[in-house]
């Protein structure tokens, strides 16, 4: 089987001052039977990414049926963490609302940016986010010298809270250098992490230098990931778990790779794994990490996602 692919579902029309262009990293939350909010980054005309969202309709063919008329979150105050733009990782549902755990960007001098991990909050309305605080939850550290990635995070139990993230393993200034994979971090609460500098998943050959972008579904009792993968260029990876620690890559079979023409031609990246009448989705980017527009598609298996996850290599 394969993924069916539904085409590009929205692209900002540049009229709004704080979205001239990019609908990055998106993120689906179910807000109805049938109606999704995707928040994504997106950019103004200094490049600084806001979050935005729109809602979809996904009953018959996918329609975007309403824009968010302001940021959900806009960048932080000059000289915070977040100054120069939000990216979105994910959102995960809390015991009040949802929690948004976002980068935050600031451009640099010798290397081009860097990044820390925020986390904003925001209740039932989900339209706009309020910062826990004008610091980083998780910044750099001896685990994780250069950077802190596209943060996945799972609540296993009420006081067990899991986070796939992306690091680099070198200064990343270069293709030469940029060794970019994903580990494991643990909290009891959401806010206080305790990093693992163990790799848990890296590259699946002698091309690939990157694997970013995790998302995180739970099936069956196993754990199904889509990833970001680069080697030369962007496409989507797949890899399945019984523990969510030791993972196994099945790109071939649950794989996502570029078209041959159209607004994903050139990469395929940023996925989000979502279920939704019992069917598997994906949300993700093409062209230009996120210039095009976000896109769709939907796994082309008619058999119960548990008979999916008994044999996921097949």
């Amino acid at each position: 089987m394969t993924w069916t692919r539904l085409g590009t579902i929205y692209v900002p029309d540049g009229s709004r001052p704080w979205s001239r262009s990019h609908a990055s990293l998106p993120v689906p939350v179910q807000i109805d039977v049938d109606l999704f909010r995707f928040f994504f980054s997106t950019r103004d005309e200094e490049s600084r990414s806001h979050v935005g969202w729109v809602d979809v309709d996904l009953s018959d063919r996918p329609q975007v049926v309403r824009e968010a008329p302001a940021p959900a979150l806009a960048p932080g105050e000059d000289g915070t963490f977040d100054d120069s733009g939000v990216g979105v990782g994910c959102l995960t549902p809390s015991d009040t609302g949802h929690r948004l755990y976002y980068m935050g960007w600031n451009l640099g001098t010798r290397s081009p940016w860097r990044n820390s991990i925020g986390l904003a909050e925001a209740g039932p309305s989900l339209d706009r986010f309020a910062r826990f605080s004008p610091g980083p939850i998780i910044d750099r550290s001896p685990e994780n010298p250069y950077t802190f990635s596209y943060p996945c995070v799972v609540r296993m139990g009420p006081d067990d809270w899991w986070m796939w993230y992306g690091s680099n393993l070198g200064p990343g200034l270069s293709n030469t250098n940029l060794r970019h994979v994903l580990k494991l971090a643990r909290s009891a609460d959401g806010l206080k992490w305790y990093c693992d500098k163990r790799t848990i998943l890296g590259f699946a050959n002698a091309d690939e230098y990157v694997v970013a972008r995790p998302t995180v579904v739970r099936i069956a009792g196993r754990f199904l990931m889509g990833l970001a993968c680069r080697g030369p260029y962007y496409r989507i990876g797949a890899a399945w778990s019984d523990d969510g620690i030791k993972w196994t890559r099945i790109d071939d079979s649950m794989g996502l790779d570029r078209s041959c023409e159209g607004w994903d031609s050139e990469m395929a990246c940023y996925p989000a794994l979502f279920v939704h009448r019992e069917r598997l989705w994906l949300a993700y980017n093409g062209n230009e990490f996120g210039k095009t527009g976000f896109g769709l598609a939907r796994w082309d298996d008619e058999r119960p996602l548990e008979d999916v996850m008994a044999s996921p290599t097949m």
